[in-house]
């Protein structure tokens, strides 16, 4: 598992990972900016991030860019209903047929899998964790590395799905249950108090922890939570519509960078986006 993990994490153990895979589930809102997904994925990899979140049918747009260089890849190994506005009468999360030998197919550093809690939603979260201990046991068979995405949500009437909850108690319960479950990588929600986020650090106990992005917001906003979680002890983020549907999404790719990788402030990273 070592060589894969030094290709997504890198010889300073950390990474920034671009998440393109939204279309997966079935939202509307998610395909913004990502409809032309070639232009879109060769654009990113371009800006030369660590590496790049994709589903299984559109894995080959970045893994047949000619050259040895390119991103790792991650590859989404699960489908869930839960992130419209309002909740479907029946809820799901399930994992991909075959995924981790898909993963080792396509060359993947790593495979990504959800780990949701909703609130009153508990077969949701049983669902899940069924999926994670599943893959955990393909993913020893061939050695490949497991990130785990244990995600707190709000209620989807409150601006709808994928919105981060920001309890620093539950996220803290959450990551821990995915290291638990042999999680990898764990790639956590942000906290309320960015301060604060080295109890989600120590919580992980050991395993590197990427923050995700969560909704869209202001250039100066993301890039100073990215400081300051990676000041905390994070070992780098997973962003998708704070790059893919920024004006510049190379630019921003190179901003995170310099900050995840080159302890750069938020003011420096911000004159790299013009």
């Amino acid at each position: 598992m070592g060589p894969r993990l030094g290709r997504l994490l890198g010889s300073d153990n950390r990474c920034v990972n671009v998440a393109v895979d939204h279309g997966l589930f079935n939202e509307r809102v998610f395909l913004t900016d990502i409809e032309d997904m070639p232009r879109v994925v060769h654009s990113i990899a371009t800006a030369d991030p660590d590496a790049i979140q994709l589903t299984p049918g559109l894995a080959h747009l970045l893994q047949t860019i000619p050259g040895r260089r390119r991103p790792a890849l991650v590859l989404r190994t699960d489908v869930a209903n839960v992130y419209g506005n309002s909740l479907p009468r029946v809820l799901f999360s399930r994992v991909l047929d075959h995924a981790v030998e898909r993963a080792v197919r396509l060359d993947a550093a790593g495979v990504v899998v959800n780990l949701l809690w909703l609130p009153d939603q508990p077969e949701l979260h049983e669902q899940c964790v069924a999926n994670v201990a599943r893959l955990r046991a393909a993913c020893d068979r061939y050695a490949m590395p497991l990130m785990v995405e244990p995600l707190v949500m709000r209620p989807n009437r409150e601006g709808g799905g994928y919105m981060v909850d920001g309890n620093l108690d539950r996220i803290m319960t959450l990551v821990r249950q995915a290291v638990e479950l042999g999680a990898d990588v764990v790639k956590a929600d942000p906290c309320d108090d960015p301060s604060q986020y080295h109890q989600v650090i120590r919580i992980a106990c050991g395993r590197p922890v990427l923050v995700r992005g969560g909704g869209k917001v202001p250039d100066l906003e993301i890039l100073t939570r990215t400081w300051e979680v990676m000041k905390q002890g994070a070992a780098g983020v997973v962003y998708g519509r704070n790059i893919i549907q920024h004006a510049h999404p190379a630019g921003m790719v190179r901003a995170l960078m310099a900050i995840v990788h080159e302890t750069a402030t938020p003011e420096q990273a911000l004159r790299l986006l013009g």
